[in-house]
């Protein structure tokens, strides 16, 4: 398995002869508007694709999508949308998002809707794991979505947390299941009220703290409304004696998790 990535939550996972696309946001740098309003106007992405972006996307046969209504384009944008329509790559989701994404005229296999039931993906299983994206006022405003865990043999199980702060249902499936990678979001995500709407430093250091595996951590300086830098937190890793485990990709990086 090596993991590919892009920019944001935008990666490619490669499992044998599949590359699978997770979350594409394919616009140009400040295609998109602002997240936050009352500081730090800047249209999003923050960021270009990386350069190898183009000859990447070419070898995708699959694409996976955590959510993506409710405006949020940073999982799957206009340019996205139209790339996966002209190819007509299969796209696994939810029940809740695949009508969305037929009327948009995508090629749609459908989950289940019930959490934590094994479904067959490629050569092995596919579960969905709830998220919680933003607590409190706020979180009763955002699109929750799912995060997916993956199992195939002969390769690292895999768990892509989806958008999400650290809630003890996180932390239980953590527990239970010990995933050898996960992929988390660590921008810190803030809009111009409430509070956090996916893991920042601290919720990350812990994560990485209760997870046996090795974590990868984006979402990190592409949007304008996530502070969180890679050089905090990197020094936050240091500190906690978590850097051997955190990773913290720089756009275009290739990870080979064996």
């Amino acid at each position: 398995m090596r993991i590919h990535q892009l920019r944001n939550a935008t990666i490619v996972v490669e499992i044998g002869p599949c590359r699978v696309l997770v979350d594409p946001m394919l616009g140009e740098k400040g295609a998109h508007p602002p997240l936050k309003f009352f500081s730090n106007r800047q249209r999003n992405p923050t960021v270009q694709l990386p350069a190898t972006a183009k000859v990447l996307l070419e070898s995708v046969t699959h694409c996976l999508i955590t959510h993506c209504q409710k405006g949020h384009f940073d999982h799957l944008d206009r340019a996205a949308t139209k790339w996966l329509r002209a190819r007509q790559i299969p796209v696994i989701c939810t029940p809740h998002d695949a009508r969305y994404l037929i009327r948009r005229g995508l090629n749609v296999i459908s989950l289940s809707d019930k959490h934590y039931n094994p479904q067959p993906f490629l050569d092995g299983t596919i579960k969905t794991v709830g998220c919680t994206h933003g607590r409190g006022f706020i979180g009763r405003f955002m699109e929750h979505g799912v995060g997916y865990f993956i199992e195939i043999a002969g390769e690292p199980t895999l768990y892509l947390t989806g958008d999400t702060v650290l809630t003890d249902q996180v932390r239980q499936f953590v527990a239970l299941h010990q995933p050898d990678v996960s992929v988390v979001p660590a921008g810190g995500a803030c809009l111009d009220i409430g509070s956090e709407i996916i893991m920042g430093v601290e919720e990350v250091i812990e994560f990485t703290q209760s997870a046996g595996g090795r974590v990868i951590a984006n979402h990190l300086e592409a949007l304008n409304h996530c502070p969180v830098s890679r050089e905090k937190l990197a020094e936050a890793a240091r500190r906690a004696g978590v850097s051997e485990r955190l990773l913290i990709p720089d756009d275009g990086e290739i990870m080979d998790m064996g």
